[in-house]
């Protein structure tokens, strides 16, 4: 199987250019490839494929094999193969993905090949029904209290095609990620699971984010999570609508707009090729 490493704010993965290559388990094969010490190493697989209703489908396979609906980070990359590899000959793409079809602008640099990407996330979906958790279906879930071990954590939720639960520290960089992560990605207020986003707020247009990623464990980044954060910040009333998130692997540059998006700008980066026997 022929793949690309791709990162984008290092949050890495491999692609897979299913115009060309056919994977017949993915699942089986994110397990694999996703290996830092028999594989190629990653948070997960990739697949660009050909889309009857854009102009690129995305899917996304964890780690450990699950099926993600989204990935801020994967789908900027997505947008740099589709262009740099002729797939897409336009600067404005869109992309099908299990969250939904979003739209996506791409900056080229001097050497004609994309360097970063704006990706419209869509807006946030607020209510517990929508994130998904358990209790009053229509209800939001703004700075409530999370019992976890001895500790009670505020949390607020959102999804923004898969769920997010964010929850504000002092010291992200000291905080116990490994430790409080997992527990709440499968507590059982979560039929999904969820991913978990730790965030520091440096100023009214500034913070610091750590990512415990569902069925991936901690990462270097996480855009739907910097998007799900973004709108904690402001639902909290913490931040502006426009900040800057600096996250373990690199910044992003986040935007709540008036006309109800989150919008993102980040990096996409293609690392290397090659080959690998499935």
């Amino acid at each position: 199987m022929k793949f690309t490493k791709m990162q984008g704010a290092g949050n890495d993965y491999v692609y897979v250019d299913c115009f060309k290559e056919t994977v017949q388990d993915p699942a089986a094969v994110a397990i694999k490839v996703s290996n830092r010490n028999f594989g190629i190493g990653s948070d997960g697989l990739i697949l660009i494929m050909p889309s009857e209703v854009a102009d690129v489908r995305m899917r996304m396979f964890n780690s450990d094999g699950s099926e993600s609906e989204m990935c801020g980070n994967g789908i900027r990359c997505v947008a740099k193969y589709a262009y740099d590899h002729a797939i897409v000959a336009k600067r404005e793409i869109t992309a099908e993905t299990g969250a939904g079809i979003l739209t996506l602008q791409l900056f080229t640099g001097a050497d004609g090949k994309v360097e970063k990407v704006r990706v419209n996330m869509g807006p946030p979906r607020l209510t517990r029904k929508e994130i998904p958790m358990l209790g009053n279906p229509g209800e939001k879930v703004v700075s409530e209290p999370l019992n976890i071990l001895h500790s009670t954590f505020s949390i607020t939720c959102a999804s923004m095609g898969n769920p997010h639960c964010v929850i504000f520290v002092d010291d992200v960089d000291s905080f116990e990620v490994a430790k409080y992560g997992p527990l709440i990605e499968n507590h059982e207020l979560f039929p999904r699971r969820t991913n978990v986003e730790f965030v520091q707020v440096i100023s009214r247009t500034e913070i610091r984010q750590r990512t415990w990623e569902r069925g991936a464990g901690e990462t270097l980044a996480c855009g739907t999570g910097s998007s799900a954060v973004t709108a904690a910040c402001v639902l909290n009333g913490l931040t502006e609508k426009k900040i800057l998130n600096h996250l373990t692997g690199g910044d992003l540059e986040m935007e709540w707009s008036e006309d109800g998006n989150i919008y993102m700008t980040g990096p996409a980066v293609e690392v290397f090729s090659g080959e690998i026997e499935i």
